[in-house]
């Protein structure tokens, strides 16, 4: 018998947001290989008969190698199960799908990609955030926080040249750091920034601040995402908690009415 594997979008953490696909084969895997950020709610749609591992890295905090949940995911899927390796958000964005690909290609394990919705669309989605607008950003970067320093992704100054936006998945708690990064990469002081905290759970905390001020903003609870960009001055008030905003706000919002 051969098995197969599924890597499953879980979604930002709304179980309502899981895709018709992903819940079917949830109810029906054999295996369920989940990250640690996959909420409660979610795990409970599988299968009482199911195998369920707990394989997350969270925050740095690494209980099992890559290379485990590679040699789990082939093992299960040699022996004939259906697997599903259940990814917070989307498989393909920040959710290492690249690597368990090519270990199940090295293989010869088949499996299928099921996309979910990105923490970046749920968190905008809530939050009343446009992540594009024809008169201020058409242009959508997103980026990881914790790797910007490592390698190419540090250099931020061609998005604020061509005022895009901005979503940093992972920024951590320093935001004096990447206050000073955006400031230094050519993003205005005043530019609009909005900390989401656990998008779309009953959790979901929403702070609204300026590049600038960024560096006072209070530490949230993971998982949080950063936008920053002129998108976020649409942002609903009425989800927001609100610190110091430019004056040019008033003049931006008289434009568009």
């Amino acid at each position: 018998m051969s098995g197969k594997v599924y890597l499953v979008g879980a979604g930002p953490g709304d179980p309502e947001l899981l895709t018709v696909k992903a819940v079917r084969l949830l109810r029906t895997a054999d295996v369920v290989l989940h990250d640690d950020l996959v909420p409660p709610e979610i795990l409970q749609l599988v299968s009482p008969a199911a195998e369920v591992h707990n394989v997350g890295k969270r925050c740095g905090n690494k209980t099992i190698r890559q290379e485990e949940i590679n040699f789990l995911m082939v093992t299960h899927a040699a022996a004939g199960l259906q697997v599903v390796r259940l990814k917070s958000g989307d498989p393909l964005i920040f959710g290492r799908a690249g690597e368990e690909m090519e270990a199940l290609r090295r293989a010869n394990v088949e499996y299928e990609i099921v996309p979910g919705v990105t923490s970046a669309l749920g968190a905008a989605a809530d939050a009343g955030i446009p992540l594009t607008h024809r008169d201020l950003s058409s242009t959508l970067v997103l980026t990881a926080g914790h790797r910007a320093s490592a390698n190419g992704d540090g250099d931020w100054s061609q998005f604020a040249v061509t005022q895009a936006t901005l979503v940093v998945y992972m920024p951590g708690s320093d935001y004096v750091e990447i206050s000073s990064r955006l400031q230094a990469a050519g993003f205005a002081s005043g530019t609009p920034c909005a900390l989401i905290s656990r998008a779309t759970t009953p959790g979901e905390y929403i702070h609204r601040t300026t590049v600038a001020d960024l560096h006072q903003s209070p530490r949230l609870e993971s998982p949080t995402l950063l936008v920053v960009g002129e998108v976020v001055r649409f942002a609903d008030r009425r989800s927001l908690e609100t610190t110091v905003l430019p004056a040019v706000e008033t003049r931006l919002a008289a434009e568009l009415t």
